[in-house]
Order: structure tokens, then sequence, then C-alpha cells
């Protein structure tokens, strides 16, 4: 995967939805297990761990956001 794609995901995980960030990882997850390549498979994994990165980023600070309103 070229440098392209890999700037378009970054900038689409901005912006997605929580949702749209699961709908996307379901899909990316089928893939894996259709994939017969280990370098597709490498990127895939890839993808995913950028997609559970971007997710545990957002509950942090959800919980950050939580506690500094509560005091």
């Amino acid at each position: 995967m070229n440098k392209d794609f890999w700037k378009t995901l970054y900038a689409w995980l901005e912006t997605a939805s929580l949702e749209e960030i699961r709908a996307k990882k379901r899909c990316v997850q089928q893939l894996l297990g259709e994939s017969s390549d280990r370098d597709l498979k490498a990127d895939i994994r890839r993808i995913l761990r950028f997609m559970d990165a971007e997710m545990v980023a957002r509950a942090e600070l959800a919980n950050v956001m939580r506690l500094s309103l509560a005091h």
C-alpha cells in the first residue's frame, strides 16, 4: 500500500465516527481472514492497529473530559 493510501486512512480516521470505524473494522477483519498474501495481511493488521488506537484514544479523551467536568 502506497503513501497516499496511508495518508487517506489517517485523514479518514480523524473524521470518521466511532460507528463508521467499527463498521469498517469489521470489513477489514473479514479481508484478513480471506487473504493468503503475507504482505497484504501485514498491511491489514497495521490498519486494524490504527483503528484500535484511534478508538482507544477517543475513549481515553472521553474519560478525561468526563472527569474534568465532574470536578
